[in-house]
């Protein structure tokens, strides 16, 4: 891959995942949120064992197969399971984005802890920055506190930041190695099946189809399972885990994008000083030491 290419994967992948939002917003009206995960990792699963037999796509070694089923499990399952499950339970988009936001500071502390990655002072305060960036493009949100605010729905999405957080760490120590195609199948294995287990105990497993509902689902299994899932694997494999995870400040700027020009959405003065401070907080965080720091090393 070439040096252009690889540096428009991060701009890529935020507007990728950032849609992912969008696709819940038209789905959830028509459907229970672990009977529609479980269809749409089922379907991603599918299609790339298609892939993966026209490829001629290596196997994974059973310990690696089992890695990345469990893998699948945090990454996907239990980060969209607990996102998409408060969120139907009522609790605030904004607020269940703001709970998420606190994943790239979650991710950069266990980073240093597990995986031995040196996190720069600048790279700590690019961090903070962003995080403060989030909380003001996600306020004009959070003035609406409705009944969905429960110890329920907020466990939820503590839960699911954490699941994302110890999914992308595991997936940087163990499963960067193999076969990309191969590892992501078996997350999805992973994922589908917890997401079907959830689905069967807590409810009734009832979808109203439409054009809606197959939008939704065509979207956010080929751009987002597929392709923005892709590009994170890529960038995990490659970078450090405290830089990657910085890039998930940006999302609910560029979601606050899409939405203006999707629904009409108010785009507030505020929120856009916001989604500068986010930007410059992840500019910091992702930031390469200079030339001649790197040659005193």
């Amino acid at each position: 891959m070439t040096s252009t290419p690889k540096r428009l994967i991060p701009a890529t992948f935020v507007l990728l995942w950032a849609t992912g939002f969008i696709g819940a917003r038209y789905a959830m009206p028509w459907a229970e949120p672990f009977t529609f995960l479980a269809v749409r990792f089922l379907l991603a699963f599918l299609i790339l064992g298609a892939v993966m037999l026209a490829l001629g796509s290596r196997r994974l070694p059973r310990r690696a197969a089992f890695h990345a089923v469990l893998i699948g499990m945090l990454l996907h399952g239990v980060y969209l399971g607990g996102v998409f499950w408060a969120i139907h339970q009522g609790l605030p988009a904004g607020l269940s984005a703001l709970i998420a936001g606190l994943q790239p500071l979650v991710t950069a502390v266990l980073a240093g802890k597990l995986l031995g990655e040196e996190i720069r002072p600048r790279h700590w305060v690019g961090l903070a920055v962003g995080f403060v960036g989030v909380v003001v493009v996600l306020s004009p949100k959070l003035g609406t506190i409705g009944g969905g605010v429960t110890w329920q729905t907020l466990t939820a999405s503590v839960i699911a930041m954490a699941g994302i957080s110890a999914g992308t760490i595991w997936q940087k120590r163990v499963g960067s190695t193999g076969d990309l195609v191969t590892g992501t199948f078996w997350q999805y294995v992973g994922a589908a099946i917890l997401m079907a287990a959830a689905s069967m105990i807590f409810e009734t497993r009832q979808m109203t189809i439409n054009g809606e509902l197959i939008f939704a689902m065509a979207w956010l299994v080929f751009v987002l399972s597929i392709g923005a899932i892709f590009l994170l694997m890529v960038m995990i494999r490659d970078g450090a885990m405290s830089k990657v995870a910085s890039l998930f400040y940006l999302v609910p700027s560029v979601t606050a994008v899409i939405a203006w020009l999707l629904f009409g959405e108010q785009l507030s003065l505020v929120q856009l000083v916001g989604m500068a401070i986010a930007t410059l907080g992840v500019g910091l965080a992702t930031a390469q030491p200079g030339t001649r720091a790197r040659a005193s090393r």
